[in-house]
C-alpha cells in the first residue's frame, strides 16, 4: 500500500510539472475555430557536444536532430490519428519540406521567415514548430545508467526541448510545452516525444477529449 502511495505521489508531482510547463493562449478556441490542418517543422536545435567537430560538423549534426524530432512528432500524431483523438489533420511533412524546399526555404534560412509566410507557403492554418537545447545526440539515444552522483555531478540534465503551436492567420503563439530533457525522459527521440507528449495530452489543445470538457466549462 504504502508503495501505491509513493508510485501515485511521484505519479502526482510529475504530471503537475508538465502542466506547469504549459502555455495555452486565453483565446484559443476563439483563434483556433476554423483549424483544419496544422504543418510541423523541423525543429531548430542548438547542440552544444564535449566532441571536438567543426562548426560545418556540428550544423549538421544539428539539422539532422531537428528534422528527428519532426519526424518523430509526425509518428506520434499519426498513431493518435488512428484513434481519433485529435480535432486535426497534420500535414505530411514530406510535402512540407518539399514545399518548403521549392521555395528555397532551408533549415538554415526558415527561422528568418514569420508564422504567416510560412503558413501562407504551406497552405495551414497553423505552424507546430519548436527548439531544442542538446549537449547529447538524441536520435543516438540518451545513456540510461542512473546513479545519484549523475544529479550532484548535473550529468543527468540533456538539454529542453520546447514544443509550439502558432496560429496562422494573426501569427500568435497558442500553446507552448517546454520540458527538461535528462535519464528518465526517453532513450532516443521516438520515445522522448512519445512519452512528453502523453504527459501533455490532456493539455494538448486539439485533443477532443479537452475540447469536450472546454465546451462543458462554458455551458
Amino acid at each position: 500500500m504504502k508503495k501505491l502511495l509513493t508510485v501515485m505521489l511521484f505519479l502526482g508531482c510529475f504530471l503537475a510539472t508538465a502542466q506547469k510547463n504549459i502555455y495555452e493562449h486565453k483565446n484559443f478556441d476563439d483563434l483556433s475555430e476554423n483549424h483544419k490542418v496544422l504543418a510541423i517543422l523541423p525543429f531548430l536545435t542548438n547542440l552544444d557536444l564535449k566532441d571536438e567537430l567543426s562548426k560545418i560538423e556540428v550544423k549538421q549534426l544539428e539539422e539532422k536532430e531537428g528534422y528527428a524530432v519532426q519526424n518523430a512528432l509526425e509518428t506520434y500524431f499519426s498513431q493518435r490519428k488512428r484513434k481519433k483523438k485529435f480535432s486535426v489533420e497534420f500535414q505530411n511533412i514530406k510535402n512540407t519540406n518539399a514545399i518548403l524546399s521549392q521555395n528555397n526555404i532551408t533549415y538554415e534560412n526558415i527561422d528568418v521567415y514569420t508564422i504567416k509566410e510560412l503558413s501562407k507557403i504551406l497552405q495551414v492554418d497553423g505552424i507546430i514548430s519548436g527548439n531544442m537545447d542538446l549537449n547529447i545526440l538524441l536520435s543516438k539515444g540518451v545513456p540510461t545508467e542512473f546513479s545519484l552522483m549523475d544529479y550532484f555531478l548535473g550529468d543527468s540534465n540533456y538539454g529542453r526541448i520546447g514544443i509550439k503551436i502558432s496560429d496562422a492567420a494573426s501569427g500568435k503563439l497558442l500553446w507552448k510545452y517546454e520540458k527538461k530533457i535528462d535519464k528518465k525522459t526517453g532513450k532516443n527521440t521516438y520515445d522522448l516525444i512519445d512519452r512528453m507528449m502523453k504527459l501533455a495530452t490532456r493539455k494538448f489543445p486539439y485533443d477532443r477529449e479537452k475540447k469536450k470538457d472546454r465546451n462543458k466549462s462554458r455551458n
